[in-house]
């Protein structure tokens, strides 16, 4: 009897796994397919945007995207301590080398600071160099 339960038991736990794979592959099938460089905001449908056009923004968005584009953490929070035209860190034309520098490894507000594993001194040299070139719309 006991082995009967036993079997019954992985006989049933087995046909819920093959059919929960089933279920899982045809969502994945029916899925739209996705742009690679958005990422969607699960919670409203919304998109970040994660293009690139230069390998040091693609470097940015890699590393500091997901907070200091729209919709980041990094962005909301700015924007409630500073005007909303100085949230979006690549729009401004204010930071210097050593001030992304400091804020990086030592952390800034809420920002946590960031080791040399996660992002190394040539790769920050790469962010801070696309952060502080000139650009057009920048504003102060």
């Amino acid at each position: 009897m006991i082995r009967t339960v036993h079997g019954t038991a992985a006989l049933l736990l087995t046909g819920l796994i093959v059919v929960g794979a089933g279920r899982v592959a045809a969502a994945a099938a029916d899925a739209p397919a996705r742009n690679s460089s958005q990422i969607e905001n699960a919670y409203r449908g919304l998109t970040q945007d994660r293009s690139a056009h230069s390998p040091d923004e693609a470097l940015f968005v890699e590393k500091c995207g997901m907070c200091h584009r729209q919709m980041g953490m990094g962005t909301v929070l700015l924007g409630r301590r500073v005007p909303p035209q100085r949230a979006m860190l690549e729009r401004r034309t204010d930071l210097t080398p050593e001030l992304i520098v400091v804020a990086v490894r030592r952390g800034l507000g809420n920002m946590p600071r960031i080791s040399r594993g996660e992002v190394s001194d040539p790769q920050l040299a790469r962010i801070s160099r696309y952060l502080t070139q000139s650009r057009p719309g920048a504003e102060k």
